[in-house]
C-alpha cells in the first residue's frame, strides 16, 4: 500500500466524494480531538457510507464548504446533526444529515483494529459521555502518561 501526505482542504472533499461512490476509505488521523480513542498521527480511521447514523456514531462531516471533522454525533434533531470530538471539552460543531459524509467502522491503533460498532466500543464511548464534566482533568492525565 501507497502513503501519500495531503493538506486536509484537498484530501477530505476526495475522501468524501470516494465515499459517495460507495468505497471504503482509509484515512490517517491528524490533530488531538478525539482523544483517547483517536490519536492523530499514529491512529488510522477506516470510513465507511451509511444509509443512516445514530447518536455515538464517529462520523466525516462537512460542517461549512470544504470544512471537514471526524467527530462523534451527540444529539439528532430531525434534520440536524450536533457533532464533538471526544478531545474537546466544550466546543461542539452542527451540520445537516446530508453533510454527513461517512461513518468510521474501524480505527487501526498500533496495527490493532477495534471494531467501532462492538459492544465494548460503545460502552467506552457512552461513558466518556458521562464524564464530560470532568473531561478535563481526565484529558490531562492521559497526555502527560502517554
Amino acid at each position: 500500500m501507497r502513503s501519500v501526505i495531503l493538506s486536509n482542504e484537498i484530501m477530505l472533499p476526495e475522501v468524501a466524494k470516494m465515499l459517495s461512490e460507495g468505497k471504503q476509505v482509509t484515512i490517517r488521523a491528524k490533530g488531538n480531538s478525539m482523544l483517547p480513542f483517536i490519536v492523530g498521527g499514529q491512529d488510522n480511521v477506516v470510513l465507511e457510507r451509511k444509509k443512516s447514523y445514530a447518536v455515538g456514531d464517529i462520523v466525516l462531516a462537512e460542517i461549512s464548504p470544504k470544512l471537514f471533522v471526524l467527530h462523534r454525533i451527540l444529539k439528532i434533531d430531525d434534520a440536524q446533526v450536533t457533532l464533538m470530538g471526544d478531545g474537546n471539552i466544550s466546543g461542539m460543531e452542527k451540520c445537516r444529515k446530508e453533510n454527513i459524509c461517512g461513518r468510521a467502522i474501524a480505527i487501526i491503533h498500533k496495527g490493532k483494529q477495534i471494531d467501532c460498532n462492538s459492544k465494548r466500543a460503545r460502552r467506552k464511548a457512552r461513558l466518556w459521555k458521562i464524564l464530560l464534566p470532568g473531561r478535563r482533568y481526565l484529558l490531562a492525565i492521559y497526555r502527560r502518561i502517554v
